[in-house]
């Protein structure tokens, strides 16, 4: 152990955690010793252990109590803050509560363990028959990989690479296989309808003009009629294979779900990984909390039943970061950032550079992240209120948060754990580079 606090290891985990200095943490860091799976402390609540900071106590405290003399909250609260492996405050922390969308933290983490944050989904082109000027005398074959996030943009960019293939008229059936969905439809029927209206520009319905022109500048507009029917099929047929679509990065799909709180998103990618459970099992795992503190019944947040603890949570946040270390990633590249992207923090007041994910139901507003700051690093944060005064209660989250910054300082400087990469704004969607066409397949 001393090995490690006499090398260079400790001094990087602490750059990349946005501490400069051992400090207050220094005991902390001890408890590696012990076997810590993940950062976070492997303590009941901070109130009630060694580690807690009297003035963040006080001011989770007063919060609560702000809350309720003006009759915001319901019952009772969660709380969780930490900077490292240290816990400043707590207030029903390691309680399972409803969360809401912050469920969709548990989906990410286990997303990231289960394909890795470079893995792209692929969606395959077959066709069975010959092709003659420009007409594909038989089916056109379309084999989903599970793409979650296969919209307009996407079925464009495959009429277009079927177009540089020289096809243009399809006389068989529109032959749909394994799980194609697009725009969130899973009936292969449905999708296949749809993908077959993408991939020739005079059957876009109204709309799609829109995203059409979003797209990079030079993107063709597809033609490719269908003749025959759209046919779901349980077996790949005899065909050959012309073209090998990828999925965006699965970083910038969690990006996409997670600064829209997208719960079709969240849930299609938990059902891809086998269901609300093994999202649950992943997620308590790999964030190194007992398994009671995680409770899901699906993968986008969506009723009540859904239950995560608050230390739980920021644990999950804190194992995202760690797993990303070794690329040029950052849990920004995941999440919304405040001052920064769009979506649910775009109307919020939260403190710039704050890497947060919002959570709201008919009772709950959540709110989770981590903040820069100058006393603590980073530090990071889960608050639940029980109420049904959204903008209310919001508004006394972003206040609160606020008020910490100024007590505790702001950051010199961007820590390198928490420097965005990705756009957010502007996701790649229909690029032609993800096409692979494979002229002798």
């Amino acid at each position: 152990m001393w090995e490690l606090l006499s090398s260079g290891v400790l001094s990087v985990w602490l750059e990349t955690s946005g501490l400069d200095q051992m400090g207050r943490n220094a005991a902390a860091v001890l408890a590696w010793e012990g076997g810590l799976s993940g950062l976070v402390a492997a303590v009941g609540d901070a109130d009630r252990s060694l580690g807690t900071d009297g003035v963040t106590m006080t001011a989770v405290n007063g919060y609560l109590r702000q809350l309720s003399v003006k009759g915001l909250i319901e019952g009772s609260q969660g709380v969780w803050m930490q900077s490292g492996i240290m816990p400043l405050a707590s207030n029903e922390g390691t309680v399972p509560i409803p969360g809401a969308s912050l469920t969709k933290i548990a989906t990410s983490l286990a997303a990231l363990q289960t394909w890795g944050a470079s893995y792209q989904f692929e969606t395959r082109v077959s066709v069975v028959g010959g092709i003659n000027n420009g007409v594909l005398e038989g089916d056109l074959v379309v084999e989903g990989g599970g793409d979650p996030l296969f919209v307009w943009e996407e079925a464009i960019a495959i009429g277009n690479a079927l177009n540089q293939m020289g096809i243009f008229r399809v006389t068989g059936n529109l032959v749909i296989v394994g799980k194609f969905w697009m725009n969130y439809e899973s009936n292969p029927l449905v999708a296949g309808d749809l993908l077959r209206s993408a991939l020739s520009y005079t059957s876009w319905p109204g709309g799609v003009d829109v995203l059409y022109y979003k797209m990079p500048p030079g993107t063709k507009r597809p033609t490719v009629a269908i003749a025959g029917n759209v046919v779901a099929k349980k077996s790949l047929p005899v065909g050959r294979l012309l073209l090998k679509r990828r999925s965006l990065p699965l970083v910038e799909i969690l990006k996409q779900m997670n600064i829209y709180s997208d719960n079709d998103l969240a849930q299609m990618l938990a059902d891809a990984m086998g269901g609300a459970k093994v999202v649950q099992q992943q997620a308590a795992w790999a964030a190194g909390v007992p398994q009671s503190e995680v409770q899901l019944i699906n993968g986008s947040g969506l009723g009540e039943e859904n239950r995560i603890s608050p230390r739980a949570i920021c644990a999950m946040l804190q194992n995202i970061q760690r797993y990303l270390q070794p690329s040029k990633l950052t849990i920004a590249d995941l999440f919304p950032v405040s001052g920064r992207d769009k979506g649910t923090l775009e109307h919020r007041h939260i403190p710039k550079g704050v890497v947060a994910k919002t959570g709201t139901l008919n009772r709950v507003i959540a709110l989770a992240g981590v903040m820069p700051t100058r006393e603590h690093g980073l530090v990071w944060f889960t608050i639940v209120n029980r109420g049904t005064d959204w903008d209310a209660l919001r508004n006394e989250q972003d206040l609160f948060l606020q008020k910490l910054v100024k007590k505790w300082g702001v950051a010199p400087r961007l820590p390198l754990a928490i420097m965005p990469h990705i756009n957010g704004d502007r996701p790649a969607l229909g690029a032609a580079n993800r096409n692979e066409i494979l002229i002798g397949g």
